[in-house]
């Protein structure tokens, strides 16, 4: 007899917390960021405040940490039943959402504090941009006005780099993304080499693969993620912010000559904020609700956010 979902659940596979609810989880875990480093881990429209960090970031490290500390214990249960002594292997975190959201500052600070506990110092951080295809392979395929959508990365690579990471596999390496190039930045790499914790940032890190129809195995991204965390903001927000972070780089990195979107530099106030919206339309917002929304519940913890770049309540699966 076939199963058939019910139309309307009457129950959520989520918690939520409120921020008052969830600061309260911190218990006695102490901070150990200064002001000098939430200076170097802010982001250009996300100014970290010492309160953010103690009633958001602070309970989540703790999270993750017994979580990491549970997976290695598994790990060690599971190479006694087999009789074996493999070297441990990294715990994955994926953080996903929007651009414009807040997902690096978010992998950040997250590094920052997972890397104080003493369990696992060892914490590195990678982004998909890497991963994209280069510009020239991208023009080649006319998918250039489609960049960040899921068919303009090198999802072999990724997944091949993932699976050597989980392997416990030496240096380990990733290609480089310079946004300042708008390109992938030839022969130079980021080298992984065994940590503790792997954080993998990106758009689309939680979108499963289609499914063949002869049902053999596909592997996902997120097939090799321990846990993984979701950006949330309203689309109208994010579109503010994306505009507001456009508007900025106008004012410096397009200054420079060589920077991909320095033509962007000359243009007035109402010019620039009319092109960030039309690139908004277009793309961001296109692979926001075709792509990356619809991953969100896919994530083990949602951090949504209110207007003011703070985490206004945060959810976490329980199934």
């Amino acid at each position: 007899m076939l199963f058939t979902l019910p139309s309307t659940l009457q129950f959520s596979p989520y918690r939520v917390f409120s921020r008052a609810e969830w600061a309260k989880l911190r218990a006695d875990t102490p901070m150990t960021l200064v002001p000098r480093d939430l200076d170097q881990l802010s982001g250009i429209m996300h100014e970290l405040s010492i309160k953010e960090v103690e009633e958001i970031y602070l309970p989540l490290s703790r999270l993750l940490n017994l979580h990491v500390q549970a997976s290695q214990d598994l790990h060690l249960a599971t190479n006694r039943f087999l009789g074996r002594k493999d070297r441990r292997v990294p715990y994955i975190i994926g953080v996903a959402g929007s651009v414009a959201v807040g997902k690096s500052t978010t992998a950040r600070v997250l590094r920052a504090l997972l890397a104080r506990w003493p369990d696992h110092p060892r914490v590195d951080l990678i982004t998909t941009d890497g991963f994209l295809l280069p510009n020239a392979e991208l023009e080649r395929r006319g998918i250039m006005d489609r960049k960040g959508f899921p068919e303009s990365f090198d999802s072999a690579r990724l997944l091949n780099f993932l699976h050597e990471v989980k392997s416990g596999r030496e240096n380990v390496q990733a290609p480089v993304y310079s946004h300042f190039q708008y390109d992938i930045i030839p022969n130079q790499f980021i080298t992984v080499d065994r940590p503790d914790v792997l954080i993998v940032e990106g758009l689309n890190v939680l979108q499963p693969a289609r499914l063949p129809k002869d049902g053999e195995a596909i592997p996902f991204v997120s097939d090799f993620f321990n846990t993984s965390i979701y950006i949330d903001a309203d689309p109208k927000v994010i579109e503010e912010w994306y505009v507001t972070r456009f508007l900025r780089l106008r004012q410096t990195a397009f200054r420079d000559p060589a920077a991909y979107f320095h033509r962007y530099a000359s243009l007035t106030d109402d010019e620039a904020r009319n092109k960030a919206l039309e690139i908004w339309k277009t793309i961001n917002e296109k692979n926001l609700n075709e792509n990356i929304l619809p991953t969100r519940q896919r994530a083990r913890v949602i951090l949504r956010k209110g207007p003011g770049h703070t985490v206004d309540n945060v959810a976490l699966r329980r199934i």
